[in-house]
């Protein structure tokens, strides 16, 4: 196993602090850090379905 790159790492905690939703996926190749991809999902309230529900209620 190689040595981790200090870069690597800020990058990695970095994302994973900035990550409220989704996936860190690090690609490792010959025992290196070749990759790293941050998948985010972001979720909104879904208004309409909520209105809907309301007016039924009323």
């Amino acid at each position: 196993m190689g040595s981790i790159d200090e870069l690597k790492l800020k990058y990695i905690i970095s994302s994973l602090k900035n990550l409220e939703f989704g996936s860190l996926n690090i690609t490792v190749h010959e025992g290196e850090i070749t990759q790293i991809d941050v998948t985010e999902k972001k979720r909104f309230p879904i208004l309409k379905n909520q209105k809907i529900r309301e007016q039924g209620r009323a």
